[in-house]
Parts: structure tokens; sequence; C-alpha cells
């Protein structure tokens, strides 16, 4: 038996070239102190922390494998609530960075977060119509709301009342009452789907849907206002509508902490911004109003008209809410947030379509205020999509052309060191030497830059159609170029006298043309330079003798054209991907093939030999990135990461680093380590990953007397319940056998007559050699409290009596009541018929009954205590602050006494 061939690990190692990803929302956080200068931004599966003002990302919190797709931070700004592609939801510590309560309730995407006023509860909303309030402190669900029929929109929890607002994209706004976990009202007024609703101030509510068809408007797309008078029943009525400017739907609907300012978006790049007035502004208003009204009848009756003996005056929805004015941003918007500055200021910033942050800072007590841009993040990333990528010969800078720019990042540092306008880039290559770079645009230019100046030096029109493809020769004295006009060129590098100066500069020239008959794709020189191969739209690959440009072989097989290819280091093959999803790996000798395999579930996007080795790296629109073995036909192993197409990869010349591009506006960079892969621990942990899946994938276990499907329970079942289920049977499985043991440990004592020593097991010993009751504690403790319920649903009833006896023992001592009692609670919801059922339980159920109301009854009276305690420290505290905020207020006087001299000193001098 031969030896298994090892290969080396490639992992992620950073994502870069994104400020803020489209799937989440933009919030402000407060770290340090300070109050809008951090946003925190969805980027893929990571959240960035940005400082505005210095345009830097200062901490990074690190995700799992699925998108963020939802963003809320808590109203102490002490946590960032983060919710995922999966359903997921993770609270992160601003502090440290750290996330360490993960929710995992929801099957479907979240769409909203939403903590109430203290920041003990949690709303969660999802595509999967569920709404879910979880208990931030405790870390565990408190209830499931069912009741919408499609993805929720958004939820807030009512000040004054223990209520919840729901709304959805199935028409309908939801009142719940939190007490009875109960909808008792539901409106159903809206045409399409409601997008947002926001609470302004106590008992109003405002809403926006895409739609809104209303005798009074005439245009689409108003934002409502619902009045909810508390009465015995709860009702709402329409107050009115308020037009917008633009045509389209509303997108983003919010109310800063104030509750004064209202601000909406659509889909184009204009935010309105609204003002809520004061009763004091809309009586000033209303008069205003009656003495144009008086006036205007007052000219009436001087005409001969008859006067009315009363005028009145109806206050509209439009008294209350004025307009102040349009914020235009350079982008269209696809998130938004608002503070208010410590001066004043409203601060308004945006997460753009184009990869963009910006700020704006608005004075609304003016009576014209102008939108002023204090800050824009542009330099962490391209405008769109990256579509080339190529590494320096010495592995340290790597380029990255989009639409509109290159960029010129440091490998090590994964900064941008240099930024230059250019064309659409469609192929790219530093020139050897990496003082300059070449770009093939898809108007079919090719334009040379400067990388110290950062010049454009000289713009050619190399082709009619899009330059598709170029590659170096291996002589690196000149380059070959392929585009949709049928042609394939050859250029050579030279020194040309710069006009602007004395010295020469670098240009090209082109030598040679090859007719073609088909747009070319692809174009590759082999090692030696003696072939060129050129991948054409008839789906064909053609080999030709570079000197004589004479027709060696063609390479037909490909069911649609061949996207990308590449020479073997050696000469001796060459590899194709195609649209067809398959790679072919031929011979350059005859142009046999080797191997088909199926490589991606979409197109191959781009491929690309290991240097010095037969290994190459695949890209496609599956967002997968694959690594192969052309000798044995292999698939080493998958890089998975990015959340959209994969457009292009770069491997290093030294193949230790790999970067890649995708339409999810990420670069990210994967580098070699020295971990050796063998395929067959490769395949096993794909088995593992697969199941993991599958379990969570799962129909969640019913539990008796409910329907299947019809879970109100707030968790979901995972591989980490699964495995918190088995640890749970493990320990009773210990428990029963360490008191078997013990039994007859005692009667070979007794029928000895003496002492025997009794075997320790290992895992007690482990542990501190502690008892196996106490064993069976610990795992419970283990368990993380949001995935408690769900452990014990999964549970078999034949380990039940077994806890609930030890449960009896661990509440007469006092250890841990409160969970003991939650896990007890939840037993006798799901078992009761079995449980009550079982006549050897009734004596143990008496008993918990007893111990349970005498053990809960004391913690309630030290927490009683406590409570009272702090209660007592609290009017200490504030009655020594009464006694600053006098000396506070005494300084602030004085301090104004001497700002009024100064003024008057001021006057005396300018007089």
């Amino acid at each position: 038996m031969g030896l298994t061939k090892q290969y080396l690990r490639y992992v992620a190692s950073a994502v870069f070239g994104l400020i803020g990803s489209q799937k989440g929302n933009i919030v402000f956080v407060t770290l340090r102190g300070e109050k809008g200068r951090y946003v925190a931004v969805p980027a893929c599966e990571h959240v960035f922390i940005w400082d505005l003002r210095k345009g830097e990302k200062i901490l990074i919190l690190q995700g799992l494998k699925q998108e963020v797709t939802c963003l809320c931070p808590s109203p102490d700004g002490l946590h960032l609530a983060v919710g995922y592609e999966d359903g997921s939801v993770r609270i992160f510590s601003l502090l440290s960075g750290e996330g360490n309560v993960t929710f995992n309730g929801h099957k479907a995407a979240i769409t909203i977060l939403k903590y109430d006023q203290l920041g003990g509860r949690l709303v969660s909303g999802s595509k999967d119509t569920d709404v879910i309030v979880w208990d931030v402190i405790n870390e565990s669900g408190l209830y499931r709301l069912k009741g919408h029929k499609d993805a929720v929109t958004q939820a807030l929890f009512l000040r004054e009342k223990n209520l919840l607002v729901t709304s959805g994209k199935d028409t309908m706004v939801k009142w719940w009452d939190l007490d009875t976990q109960h909808c008792f009202k539901t409106l159903v007024g809206h045409r399409t789907e409601v997008e947002d609703l926001e609470e302004p101030k106590p008992k109003k509510v405002k809403e926006c849907s895409p739609r809104m068809q209303d005798s009074l408007v005439a245009e689409d797309d108003a934002l409502e206002l619902d009045e909810t008078p508390e009465d015995r029943i709860l009702s709402c009525r329409k107050a009115g509508s308020i037009m917008r400017e633009g045509r389209d739907r509303v997108v983003n609907l919010a109310v800063d902490k104030t509750g004064r300012i209202l601000a909406c978006h659509g889909t184009d790049c204009v935010l309105e911004v609204f003002c809520i007035l004061s009763k004091e502004e809309v009586q000033k208003k209303m008069e205003k109003k009656m003495k144009k009204a008086r006036k205007k009848a007052k000219l009436n009756s001087c005409k001969g008209e008859e006067e009315d003996l009363e005028i009145s005056v109806e206050m509209t929805l439009r008294d209350e809410i004025q307009r102040v004015t349009n914020i235009k941003t350079s982008a269209k918007i696809k998130s938004f947030d608002m503070i208010h500055s410590p001066q004043g200021e409203l601060k308004a910033v945006f997460l753009l379509q184009n990869n963009l942050v910006e700020l704006y800072s608005l004075n609304a007590s003016l009576p014209t205020p102008q939108p002023i841009r204090t800050s824009r993040i542009t330099i962490g990333g391209h405008r769109s999509d990256v579509r080339t990528l190529s590494f320096s010969s010495d592995n340290i800078a790597v380029l990255s052309a989009a639409a509109d720019s290159i960029k010129i990042w440091n490998r090590s540092t994964l900064q941008c060191i240099r930024t230059m306008n250019c064309e659409y880039a469609l192929c790219s290559f530093f020139v050897p030497g990496d003082r300059q770079v070449v770009i093939g645009t898809k108007t079919g230019k090719l334009q040379l830059y400067d990388l110290a100046s950062g010049n454009l030096l000289e713009t050619i029109d190399a082709h009619d159609g899009a330059l598709w493809s170029m590659c170096l020769s291996p002589d690196q004295r000149g380059f070959v170029t392929g585009g949709a006009d049928k042609s394939v060129k050859f250029w050579d590098f030279e020194l040309v006298k710069d006009e602007k100066s004395t010295q020469k500069r670098l240009s090209v020239k082109q030598t040679r043309m090859l007719q073609l008959d088909e747009d070319v794709l692809c174009v590759r020189y082999s090692p030696n330079q003696k072939l060129l191969a050129v991948s054409l739209l008839d789906c064909t690959v053609k080999i030709f003798y570079v000197d004589t440009l004479k027709f060696f072989l063609s390479l037909y097989g490909h069911k649609l054209p061949v996207i990308c290819m590449d020479i073997s280091y050696d000469g001796a093959l060459i590899a194709t991907g195609s649209a067809d999803r398959n790679v072919k790996i031929w011979g350059l000798d005859f142009g046999d093939c080797h191997k088909s395999l199926f490589a991606h579930d979409d197109s191959v996007m781009y491929l690309q030999f290991v240097p010095k080795s037969h290994l190459f790296f695949t890209a496609g629109k599956d967002h997968k990135i694959k690594q192969w073995d052309a000798d044995k036909f292999e698939h080493i192993q998958t890089l998975e990461g990015h959340h959209q197409e994969i457009w292009c990869l770069a491997v290093s010349p030294s193949g230790d680093y790999v970067v890649s591009s995708s339409h999810d506006k990420s670069l990210r960079l994967w580098e070699r380590t020295r971990e050796p892969l063998i395929l067959e621990e490769e395949r096993e942990m794909q088995r593992e990953a697969e199941y993991e899946e599958s379990v969570a994938k799962e129909d969640q276990p019913a539990v008796p007397g409910e329907a299947q499907g019809d879970s109100y329970f707030t968790g979901r079942k995972t591989i980490e319940t699964v495995k918190a289920a088995e640890r749970i049977m493990e320990a009773i499985e210990l428990y029963r056998e360490e008191t078997a043991k013990m039994k007859e440990h005692q009667a070979i004592c007794k029928a000895a007559g003496k002492e025997v020593p009794l075997p320790i097991n290992p895992i007690l010993m482990a542990y501190g050699n502690i008892s196996p009751s106490a064993y069976v504690l610990e795992i419970f403790k283990g368990i993380k409290s949001s995935e408690l319920e769900e452990s014990l649903l999964v549970l078999p009833f034949s380990y039940v009596p077994d806890i609930l006896k030890l449960f009896n023992e661990f509440i007469q001592l006092g250890s841990d009541v409160e969970l003991l009692c939650r896990c007890l609670f939840f037993l006798l919801r799901i078992h009761f018929g079995q449980i009550t059922s079982n006549q050897m339980l009734v004596p143990v159920i008496e008993k918990l009954k007893e111990t349970t109301i005498s053990k809960v009854r004391q913690v309630q009276d030290v927490i009683g205590f406590n409570m009272a305690g702090l209660d007592y420290l609290k009017r200490e505290c504030e009655a020594k602050s009464e006694v600053m905020f006098f000396a506070e207020a005494t300084t602030q006087l004085e301090e104004k006494k001497r700002k009024r001299k100064k003024r008057e000193k001021l006057i005396l001098t300018l007089t």
C-alpha cells in the first residue's frame, strides 16, 4: 500500500474591499462614550464598526458562515443584536467584540430586531412569518407569536402598555397583548405590503405601505398615521396622510429618539425629512390659519357675500407634521439611521447601494435647513463589482479593478495604497518590474498606468469590441490580447520618449494579429512560449504555434463556451472551465481529454493553476472556490465564504495566497497553511457537515396535544441542542451505573465485614471527584440557557423519572432553584399525560410540590430583601445627586455671569 498523497490546507485569512453589504441595515452605535461618531454596518457574515471622523475600521464583530441581515443596538449602547440569514440571532458586546449569546428560533432570514425601552427584551421577526420575544437577561425565549402570513417587516414595543405592534408583507398590522400572548386587533386597511411602522410619540403609530388608495390622496406611497386612544377595547382610526415627493414605494421609515423628526426614503437617492410639531407650535399654526380665514371672510362680506356667523378651521395632519427638507445622496439608499448630536444637530448616516457610507448633518431648527455632507467612507472598497485581480511578482501588492476604478492593496495590511480612475476593466496584469499595470477594458482599450504617480500613461484602442483576456508572455517582453472582434493581437513593450519630460516611459506596440472566425473569450501562452491556446465562442479551444500562428490542435467537448482556462507550469496539461459547469483536463501533446469533472453547480468563471504544481483552483457562480488535483482528478477542498457569484480569483506567484472577488462586493484573501490535508478526513468532515445541516432541517419534535408544525416554543432543533440532549442522557446513564455500583459495593462490604475500596469513575474524578448526582447537575448547568428547552424536548421519556427524582434532591438542598424549576415546569408541561398516569411518580411529584413551593418562597424572600436594599441605596444616591445637581447649577450660573460680563465689555469697546 502506497503513501496517501498529502496536500496543504488553504484557510480564510481576511475580508477586505467591503464597506457595507446590502442585505442589512446601518445603525449608530455608542463606543467610548461618544454618540454619533461610530456606525455598525453589515459586511457579509461580519459586522464592521466604522469611525466616521477618521474613516477607519476600528472593530470587526466576527460572525458565523451566514450573511448578516439585521442590526439593532441595545438602549444602553453596550450590546448589538445581529440577525442572520439562517434565522439565528447573536448578541455582541461592543466593549469586547465577542458574541456570547445566540438565539436559534427562526427557520428563515431575520428581517427585524427591536429592543424594548429597558433593553431586557428583544423581539425578532423573520421571513418565516413568526415573531419571537426573547429574554436577553435570562438568555432564553419567552414566546412565539404566530399570525402573519408573510414576512414580518417591523415590530415595536409600545412605550406605555405591555403591547407589541407588528407589520408584515401580508398587508396586516397586528396588535399583541404580551401578558396573554394574544393578537387582539388586526388592521387590514392596506392594499399592499406594509414596509415599515414607527412610534413617534406615545399613543401614535406611523405606518407606511408601498401603495395606498385614499379619496384624499391622488398619488401612491403615502405615510399613514393611526391614532390609538386607549379605551376598554383599543380602537384605531386613520388620522390622515402625508404626501411624499417621490413617486416610488416607501422602503424605510424612521423616527429619531426625541420623536420629533420623521424621515423616509424610497428606491431612489432622496431622504425626505419631516418635523412633528409640538402642541404649542400646532396652536400657533392654527391661530395663523384662523386669522387668514377671518380675513378671507371679511373680504367676502365687503364684496356683498353673506358672512358666515361661525368661522371654523379644521386641523389636519399636515398642520401637525411639516416638511423640513430633502437630503440627496450620491447613490441609491439601502438603509439609514438618525441621531441627535450633543450640539443639537441632526445626523443622518446612509448605507448606499454602491458600497459607500455617507454622513449628513442638518440643523432642523433653522427656517430653511440645508443638509451638509460631513463624512464619506470610500477608500475601503470599489463602487461596483471587481472583475479582475492580479498579484505582483513579489506577492505583496494586489490589484483589483472594477467599472470605474483600479485599487492597489497591500496584502499584509489589507490597506488601499493607490486608487486610479479607469474605464470598465475586464482583465489586468502587472508589467514586469511591478512599476506599471496594464488594464483591458470593455470598450476594447488598453490602459497603461504608472503606480508611483498613479497617472494614466497611455490609452490604446486595441479591439473593436470588449477586450476579454490578456496574457503576459513567458519571456516577459510582451503580451497577447483577445477580444470580441474575433482577433488575437500580439504586443511588445517598448520605451518611448515622454512628451512632458525628457525621460523615456514605457509603451506598447502591436506586432502581429491572428484573425479568427469567432469571438475570443480567453488566451493563454504555454510556459515555453511555443503554443498559444485560444478559447472561442463556438465552445472550442484552438491551439496555435506562436512563431508561425499555424493551427495545431482543437479541443472540443464542452457544450457551452469556455470562459476560462490555464496551462500547467510544465506545459503538459491544459484545464478549461466552461459555462456548462464542467472542467476538462487535456493533454497538450495530443489534445486528448484526460478527465471531465463536474466542478460547480453553476458556470465556472475562473480557473488558475498553482505555480510549480498540477493543482488548480476554480471559481464558480455557485459562490464556491474549489481546489483540484489534475493528476489524480481529485477534488481536494472547497473554500466557502462568498455569498454571491464569484467573478475572478488570482493565485500568488509563490502559491501561498489566493484572492477572490464576488458580486457581494467583498474581496477575500485565502492563505496556505502548514496543516496537511488528507482527502479521507476531508470527506468525513463534509459528511458530518451534511448531517448537521440535515438535523437542522428535520421537522421539530412534536409535543403531545399539539399538531406537527404548530410548535409555540421559541427554540429550534439544532445540532447543539441534539448534542446537549445526548450529554444529559450520558449523565443519567452514568448516574444509573454508579448508583448500581454503589449498591453492589455496599453488599460486598457487608458480606466481607470490612470496608472495601470503591473504584472511582475517571469522569467524576475529572470534575473534582464529585458524586454522580452532582455530575448530572453540572451537565444541566453547562447547557446554554437559549438551548435548554429544546434539549429537554428531544429527551426520551425513559430518562424523565430519574431526572424528577434528582430534581427533588437538588431543590431540597436549595441549589440552582431557578434553573431546576424552569426545567421541571417544562418537563411537566410536555410529559403531563405520561407523568400523571404513572403511579410510581405520584409520590415524587408530591414531594416536589412541597419542596418547590417552600424553596421558591425562600428565593422570593431573598430577592425581595435585595430589592428593598437596592431601593434604599438608590434613594441615598438620589439624595447625594440632588446636592451635586445644585452645585452644578451654581457653577453654571457663575459661568453665565462671566460670559455676560465679557459680552458687555466687548460692546463697550466697540462703541
